[in-house]
């Protein structure tokens, strides 16, 4: 069986960076992706919760905003858990293996980066000059 997400999009709030109890990192943000097709000619889109998680984590808070274009690789988890008002929420994330920014950040124009829990952080040189027109899908 496989479960593989591959996303590019925007980052819709910047990332927020925790530390679990045993001093890992977790960082949580969404992005929102285009939707390839668009009800009556309007633009659309999906928003996907993503959580990664030590290396990656620390990456993602340091280098990444909101508005950012980001690809994200990872697979997606199901889990639920009941709320205060005692309902049962189930909820889809994104788990990522790593994330790339394909952009400046709104702030600089010079961050870019890649970050896996596996590799160390590599250096892209200059900043990418890329817009949405310009991705395969």
């Amino acid at each position: 069986m496989i479960n593989r997400v591959v996303l590019v999009g925007r980052l819709v709030r910047d990332p927020e960076l925790r530390k679990t109890a045993a001093n890992q990192s977790v960082t949580n943000f969404s992005i929102a992706v285009d939707n390839r097709f668009a009800r009556d000619k309007e633009r659309s889109a999906s928003f996907f919760n993503v959580v990664c998680w030590n290396q990656t984590a620390d990456f993602v808070a340091q280098y990444v905003r909101k508005g950012q274009l980001v690809g994200v690789d990872g697979r997606l988890e199901q889990r639920s858990y009941e709320n205060n008002a005692g309902q049962r929420v189930n909820i889809i994330e994104v788990i990522a293996d790593s994330v790339q920014s394909l952009g400046p950040t709104p702030e600089s124009s010079d961050e870019t980066g890649y970050q896996t829990d596996n590799e160390p952080a590599s250096d892209l040189g200059e900043g990418i000059d890329i817009s949405d027109d310009d991705l395969p899908f």
